[in-house]
Parts: structure tokens; sequence; C-alpha cells
């Protein structure tokens, strides 16, 4: 409520002295930027992080810079090239990017002059995904600072726990740590990616009996930034389901093993290619012949699934992915281009996070 009534109150153009809205980005009177100021700390911030080859926080800084220069005006032309080519040198060499602490988010995901515009069941199957996804193997080394940080939010930290005690009535104190946990490491998937790409997100908000989510400040206009933001959510869960199986099969206490079966699960349900699931936005990208091309692969996985273990708790999920990608096949826009990256992604996350469902857990 305090955010939305500063939101109204008045400020002073820095050209005129005139009592101007703060949602506005020129000046009525003199034309000028009301937001110079700021954009000149945004173009500082997005210099130094150039000088430090991090693209991630320039590309942050720039889009937020375009968000207060009208669309008409030439600063606002050469930042959104900018970003565009900001954008190109990450996809090229992903390397590069740097990951940034969680910022604060305001709406649910789901504008003169200024130095702004200066210049098979069981762990067979994991062996392939760990191929695609190096970085799983080691993803509590090389992320817990992340992981970590976001906890320090007080709105992820309290949510969290009263997850904690909701689940807890339902499945016992062990499966519900380590179901919560597991949907947090599959939320700053998300997070991680979202500032990768430049786009401020906030921590995860626990809902109780309904997962999480994240708010973003802006929507995600390009649809395979958007894909590659919703797969890294699955992603993630998938090295938080793989560790839970390693631990299971070390330790041969079988909550472990439930733990692996259950995040494996829900992140299979993510896949499911319709809506706003992960899924779904990984589809967007895809022309018709590629997605009739994954429910080809889905269909083969249902099949070695239900040989080699029916009534698994993979197969019954597999049928709804099945049936998802076979409706997206013959209805809805497709694009012309297929995004060849987010379905080898895709039906490699499937796959695996099917074995790992299938996991046989000793009572």
């Amino acid at each position: 409520m305090v955010e939305l009534i500063e939101s109204f109150e008045s400020i002073s153009c820095p050209g005129c002295g005139s009592p101007v809205s703060p949602r506005l980005l020129a000046c009525p009177s003199c034309r000028g930027l009301i937001h110079a100021d700021r954009l000149n700390r945004l173009a500082s911030t997005a210099e130094a992080a150039a000088g430090q080859g991090d693209i991630s926080t320039e590309l942050a800084a720039w889009r937020e810079a375009l968000e207060l220069l009208p669309p008409v005006t030439r600063q606002h032309q050469i930042i959104s090239q900018k970003i565009v080519e900001l954008e190109k040198r990450l996809e090229s060499d992903p390397k590069r990017a740097t990951s940034k602490p969680v910022s604060k988010g305001s709406e649910p995901a789901g504008g003169g002059s200024a130095k702004g515009w200066k210049g098979a069941a069981g762990l067979g199957g994991i062996s392939l995904i760990l191929w695609k996804f190096k970085f799983v193997a080691i993803l509590v080394a090389t992320k817990l600072k992340f992981l970590l940080l976001g906890l320090t939010k007080a709105s992820t930290f309290f949510s969290m726990f009263l997850s904690i005690g909701v689940y807890w009535t339902a499945f016992g104190a062990p499966l519900a740590i380590g179901l919560v946990i597991s949907i947090y490491i599959h939320e700053m998937g998300h997070v991680a990616t979202l500032a990768r790409y430049g786009h401020p997100a906030s921590a995860p908000l626990f809902i109780p009996g309904l997962g999480a989510l994240i708010r973003l400040r802006r929507d995600i206009p390009d649809p395979r930034q958007d894909a590659r933001i919703g797969l890294a959510g699955p992603v993630w869960g998938l090295g938080a389901a793989i560790v839970a199986a390693i631990v299971y099969y070390a330790t041969a206490r079988p909550i472990w093993g439930a733990i692996a079966q259950l995040g494996a699960w829900i992140n299979l349900f993510n896949l499911i290619p319709i809506w706003s699931l992960d899924g779904g936005r990984a589809f967007r990208t895809l022309p018709r012949r590629r997605r009739r091309l994954a429910v080809v692969a889905i269909g083969v996985l249902w099949l070695l699934i239900s040989t080699v273990d029916p009534g698994s708790k993979a197969e019954g999920m597999l049928v709804l992915i099945g049936a998802g990608a076979i409706f997206r096949s013959v209805a809805g826009e497709a694009p012309h281009e297929s995004d060849d990256a987010a379905l080898a992604t895709y039906i490699a996350l499937v796959a695996a996070l099917a074995a790992l469902a299938s996991l046989p857990v000793s009572p």
C-alpha cells in the first residue's frame, strides 16, 4: 500500500521545476526528461559493469533506463539496440554473464538528454542430462551462495516456514522440508536466469498447498528468453532431485529416495506444455513439426517406463505431458522458426525427471 500511495505523489521536473507525476517520462511544460538524474546513475552503473565484463548487470541497468525514456526519442532507440547487442553476446558466450542478487519485484510475472544513452528407471537415465547440464553435478557447490541469499528475504523465509508447517501435517517433517527446499531451488533457477538476462525479480514467495511464485517488474517480450527462463526451474529442480537420489543410494535412507521422487514428479508436472507452466513457455518457441517430434519422444519414454516399471509414478504424468504436447501440436499459434536448444533441453528434462520419478525406493 505504501508503494501505491507514493506512486501518485508529484515530483519536480529537474529542468523547469514544475510539479509532475513520476509516471510521466517527459515534462509537459519544458519537454525535458523527468528522470534525468536516475538515467545518469543507471548509465554510470552500466558503464562500470561493461568495464568489468558483467553483461547481466549492464543489461539490467539499460533495461531500467529504457523504461524511463519516451519511446519516440533517439535515446530510446540507441538503448534498445544496445540491449539487443548485449543479448546476442550473452547467448554466444553464456559464461560471461554473472548472477546478481535477487531484487524486489513489483508485479506478478506471467516504461532531453542524459548520460543514460552514452555510449530408463533408476539413475541410468540421468547420465544424459548430466552430459547436457554439466553444472548440475556441482550445483550445490557453485550456487550455494545464491541459494542462501534468497533465504535472507523475510517474505521468502516466513512463507517457506509456513509451507513447511502445512506439508508437515500431510507428509511428516522430513518430507515436508525436502519438498519445500526442492520447490525453492526450482524457483531460484528462474530467478538466476532472469538475473542473467538483466530482468530484476523478487525472491520466491511460497503459497502453502500451491507451491511458490516470483514477481517481475516487466514482461519478457522475447519468447526464446522466456523459454530459457521457464526451463531453468526444472533444470535446477532436477539438480535438487539428483542430489537427493545420490544421498539415497549412499545412505539407503528411504526418505531421500522419496524426496527425489516427489521433487522429480513436481518438476515433471511443470513441464506439461500448457498455459503458463514451464513446459508451455518452452513450446511457444517450437513450430508444429518440432512439437510433433516432442510428442514422439514423450511416447517413446512412456513406452520404456511402462515396460520397465509398470505403474510407475512417472507413467501417468507422461500421459498428461503427451496429451498436452498433442494438443499444442494441432491447436493455437506456432512460430515458423524453431528453437532446437529449447526442444533438446525439454526432451532431456522429461527423460531424466521421469527416470528419477520412477526411482525404486526400498521401504
